[in-house]
């Protein structure tokens, strides 16, 4: 082989002109657009499915937490209703603030939180008895009314007790008292009644609110996930029982709604 031609193979190729150029062009084009479409669609599904990931995680937590009490583990049973607890106060933040809305997602969040707070809640009662038995029953129907009825048609409240907070009063009961079930069953015939009464309650935008509600929240996450069963209890129950007894003297900003108010 000659010198020229060695020269002549190793020089690189001139890019191509014509037809084939423009093809080879459009084409690297074409492939960049759609991977920058790809990206977006993948964006696109992550902003709008954010919080119904939460509110499925919050589904599935409702749902160990019965596995948890089919099989008598009522101490975990107790500490996935309070990870469902946060992830409800969570989900719907997570959709106003990405300006993700549906109906498809209320309708998620409805069943997750009947499923938690209502089916799940009421295995922690026990129920082996006709009197432990109806009890349960009661307790399920007064979440499944609660969350049928919540809306009060004043903006930014709630009528009758949100179903997350009686389940967190009860799980943290449940785990400071060792397991005392009659305390559990007194304590949720009283969540009955705050649930189906027509008090009001303020609309529990943590996430959304003052610097200090955010604390809590943040200090809640902490409390649930790396602190002692004791720690977790006392502060969700202590959490809990403020919102309760003191709905808008702490919660909220605004002056407690009159009942002739609408």
């Amino acid at each position: 082989m000659s010198l020229r031609l060695e020269a002549a193979l190793a020089w690189p190729s001139p890019p191509p002109r014509g037809l084939a150029g423009v093809f080879q062009s459009t084409k690297k084009l074409f492939l960049s657009e759609r991977r920058g479409r790809g990206q977006s669609r993948a964006l696109e599904f992550i902003r709008r499915n954010a919080a119904n990931g939460l509110s499925v995680a919050n589904l599935v937590a409702g749902l160990s937490s019965i596995l948890c009490s089919l099989n008598r583990q009522h101490h975990h049973s107790c500490w996935l209703l309070l990870v469902g607890f946060l992830l409800d106060l969570a989900d719907g933040a997570v959709a106003r603030r990405l300006n993700a809305c549906s109906a498809l997602g209320a309708k998620l969040d409805d069943f997750a939180d009947f499923t938690t707070f209502g089916l799940a809640t009421a295995l922690l009662l026990q129920p082996q008895g006709v009197l432990s038995g109806v009890l349960a029953l009661a307790y399920v129907l007064a979440v499944f009314a609660r969350l049928c009825f919540f809306s009060s048609g004043i903006p930014f409240t709630y009528r009758g007790l949100p179903c997350p907070y009686a389940s967190s009063l009860l799980a943290g009961t449940f785990l400071l008292s060792g397991g005392n079930v009659t305390l559990l069953r007194v304590a949720a015939g009283i969540m009955i009644l705050f649930m189906l009464d027509q008090g009001f309650y303020p609309h529990d935008k943590v996430l959304e609110s003052q610097l200090w509600k955010k604390v809590v929240y943040a200090g809640g996450v902490a409390a649930v996930l790396f602190s002692p069963a004791t720690v977790a209890s006392i502060y969700c129950l202590a959490w809990s029982m403020s919102y309760i007894v003191f709905p808008f003297a702490i919660w909220s900003c605004k002056a407690q709604p009159l009942p002739n108010a609408y």
